[in-house]
């Protein structure tokens, strides 16, 4: 019984000496963290519950998104790396920019807001039930879906604002770079999500 207890003791050290010390692993590259994309909705109530800090009757005149060079999702699926929201203060007269981008929210500097401005008019936020994920898919379904399998890399742009005539807050869905030459313009409904009409 010793002699047994003695050579599974020996076989033990052996085994203990001839193995190797442990190496420390070398650290891993830190891999680049893809930029965060969230729809147009989202981003805006970041940026309202922000703007009504700055003043209690903050309201949105407009809110569009920002391609990010980094950013490999294109904007499509409604979502953005980058969202600028535009909120006036009548009771101030003054107006302030958000920016939302990649988690992080920056306000702007104060501009004059006048009531008389069309390319300022405030609209309640109850009007935005729609967000741009819904919009993106009927922008597709009325003309989106052909650009995109003709011409992959075109990029989707999304602006929010209220359209007097119609007295309706509007999505605008934008395949281009810019309004202004955009390939197509979709208008979609943002209370209801549902076409309101091809722009361009």
């Amino acid at each position: 019984m010793k002699k047994l207890l003695v050579a599974v003791l020996a076989a033990g050290f052996m085994a203990a000496c001839s193995s190797q010390p442990s190496q420390p692993t070398a650290p891993q590259p830190a891999q680049p963290k893809a930029p965060q994309t969230i729809t147009g909705s989202a981003a805006f109530f970041k940026c309202y519950v922000a703007a009504r800090g700055w003043a209690g009757d903050a309201q949105p005149y407009r809110v569009e998104s920002h391609p990010n060079a980094d950013s490999k999702e294109k904007d499509r699926d409604g979502k953005s790396a980058e969202w600028r929201v535009a909120f006036a203060s009548p009771a101030q007269r003054s107006t302030k920019l958000y920016t939302w981008a990649d988690g992080d929210i920056s306000p702007g500097s104060l501009g004059a807001y006048s009531a008389a401005n069309s390319s300022t008019m405030v609209f309640n936020v109850q009007f935005i039930k729609a967000d741009t994920d819904k919009a993106f898919a009927v922008a597709q379904q009325h003309g989106g879906d052909k650009l995109l399998a003709a011409e992959p890399d075109t990029p989707v742009l999304y602006v929010l604002d209220w359209n007097r005539p119609a007295n309706k807050a509007l999505w605008h869905v934008i395949y281009g770079t810019n309004p202004d030459t955009a390939k197509l313009r979709v208008a979609v409904n943002a209370s209801t999500g549902e076409f309101v009409k091809i722009e361009k």
